[in-house]
């Protein structure tokens, strides 16, 4: 008989005080020493009005990626080392991990010294890397090789995004009111991003008292085999499509050409980040038998809410309806956490009051990278 596999607690870790969206250039420094032409416009698309940073307002770094995991995977076990003994694997998702070499998974086990030897994996890529990791720890309890596991999604942007990192930006600010998909761009992503963790605890045994989430299936999908990389760091697009590596760059050339930048091909963006996410969701509906009628909550990971009508939109074309009123979105309050996003949505769902045994959870995460897509069903019980 196959095994189930349920999420038993759920945990959520920001870096210091919320910040408003007057507050954020006093903690990311102003590009060239004048403020933001675009933040106004770009703030108005997106709907955020708090997030997260990891920072002083002189810049200096509060927490690493690493010992914000950590703090999110303590929070599950209410910091009881005795329970950290008991996790078998630890699996990390993130896309802004503190360095290149060791894994963000091994760094984050390294301040969860109470954990003992155990398995630790670092699923790489931008948004959908949380989903990953939840998948993996979901498919080794399912396969029967542990019994206990902790996934995470995590994110520290601001260091990212502070003004020292770009280099000037033009303000098309016509531009950008003509077509809100330009707010998108370099300079623009500062407006989005934020810092925190989120974790979960897995098992394959529901809760004896309160509720548990059972995972019944994730799935996901990469295009690339027909899609140029839209969303890149640490390289630069060629005008062939392909990317040059920061290796294949100077050190000069890596300072004046903002190489580190998150940066993304807004063309690529706009035409294609909905429709393709649209394709999967049809597949997976008519192959698991799924309507959107028997869908109680719909968390889709939103990087801006100029993008939750499109979103709507599609499940309208391709799966059938999601009224508004079953949607479940926290983007507004903690800004776009990357792969830690759906993990935060689900800790504030879960911890909210509102779910009933027997409901019906659809999770949908994308990632413009190179347009991956990951969803997954969970059923309270």
């Amino acid at each position: 008989m196959a095994t189930n596999v349920y999420i038993n607690h759920t945990s959520a870790f920001f870096p210091n005080e919320p910040v408003s969206n007057d507050e954020m250039e006093s903690y990311l420094g102003y590009i060239n020493n004048k403020p933001s032409k675009s933040k106004k416009i770009v703030l108005r698309n997106n709907g955020i009005v708090n997030r997260f940073y990891a920072l002083t307002k002189d810049r200096k770094a509060t927490h690493t990626n690493a010992q914000m995991t950590a703090l999110a995977v303590r929070a599950l076990f209410d910091n009881d080392p005795e329970k950290l003994k008991e996790v078998e694997l630890l699996s990390c998702g993130t896309s802004s991990p503190d360095q290149m070499m060791p894994s963000h998974g091994v760094m984050a086990h390294g301040w969860l010294p109470e954990a003992g030897p155990i398995e630790v994996v670092s699923p790489s890529g931008v948004c959908c890397a949380g989903m990953h990791s939840l998948k993996y720890a979901y498919l080794a309890i399912k396969a029967g090789y542990v019994k206990k596991a902790v996934a995470t999604g995590s994110e520290r942007f601001s260091r990212l995004i502070v003004s020292e990192v770009f280099e000037e930006e033009a303000q098309k600010l016509k531009e950008m009111e003509a077509n809100p998909y330009i707010a998108f761009q370099k300079e623009f992503l500062r407006w989005m991003l934020s810092d925190g963790a989120s974790a979960f605890l897995m098992t394959d045994k529901p809760n004896e008292k309160g509720l548990s989430l059972r995972i019944e299936w994730i799935e996901g999908v990469s295009y690339a085999n027909q899609m140029d990389t839209c969303m890149y760091m640490g390289s630069e697009k060629q005008a062939d499509g392909s990317l040059k590596s920061f290796m294949d760059y100077t050190p000069e050339e890596i300072m004046t050409k903002s190489i580190f930048s998150i940066k993304q091909d807004i063309s690529l963006l706009s035409d294609n980040i909905v429709p393709l996410g649209g394709q999967k969701i049809k597949e997976i509906f008519e192959k698991k038998g799924l309507t959107a009628k028997e869908i109680d909550y719909f968390l889709p990971h939103i990087s801006s809410n100029f993008f939750k009508s499109k979103i709507y939109d599609m499940i309208q074309e391709y799966g059938g309806g999601i009224p508004y009123e079953k949607w479940f979105v926290n983007l507004y309050t903690v800004g776009n956490v990357g792969a830690a996003s759906v993990y935060l949505m689900i800790d504030e769902l879960f911890k909210s009051g509102r779910l009933r045994k027997g409901e019906k959870i659809l999770l949908l995460v994308p990632e413009s990278a190179r347009f991956s897509y990951m969803y997954a069903l969970l059923t309270v019980c």
